[in-house]
């Protein structure tokens, strides 16, 4: 049996993926003018984008915040301290195929997102970046994207 996949999202991104999926709906009529085989890779990319659209869109969770108990995982914003610079970022762990706003995404099968899901505040964890080098974060804080937005959360740097 296979498990679908949720996704957590946003009202703001499950509304501008609904958008996409409109516009590319009419686009499919737009391809005058263009030759041939650009059109055809056009109309793949469409169609792409078309699939992983609906996907997201049918598996998606819309704006329903995960328990406030400070657990890292999907519609969570965590706040991390990068170990080796002490640099600290916030981010929402969510889809980066879906838009949302200006709170810089990551997602949880990223390696920094699967790092850290399931962790606590003050838990440390270490991934893996392209060049093999290991990265080791701690968790300051972890809380409800909705909660963030209400308390008039501010985005990290690195």
């Amino acid at each position: 049996m296979t498990k679908t996949r949720t996704t957590w999202l946003t009202p703001q991104a499950h509304d501008r993926l609904r958008a996409e999926l409109a516009d590319l709906a009419r686009a499919a009529d737009s391809d005058e003018g263009v030759d041939q085989d650009d059109r055809a890779t056009i109309r793949r990319r469409r169609q792409e984008r078309v699939r992983e659209i609906q996907e997201l869109l049918a598996n998606a969770v819309v704006g329903e915040d995960p328990p406030d108990d400070g657990i890292a995982e999907p519609g969570m914003v965590l706040t991390v301290r990068y170990d080796d610079t002490g640099d600290a970022e916030t981010f929402l762990l969510g889809e980066r195929a879906a838009e949302h706003g200006d709170l810089e995404v990551y997602s949880p099968g990223s390696p920094l997102g699967t790092a850290l899901t399931g962790a606590r505040p003050g838990e440390q964890r270490a991934y893996r970046v392209p060049d093999g080098s290991t990265i080791r974060v701690t968790l300051l804080e972890s809380v409800p994207y909705g909660r963030h937005r209400t308390l008039g959360g501010t985005t990290g740097t690195r």
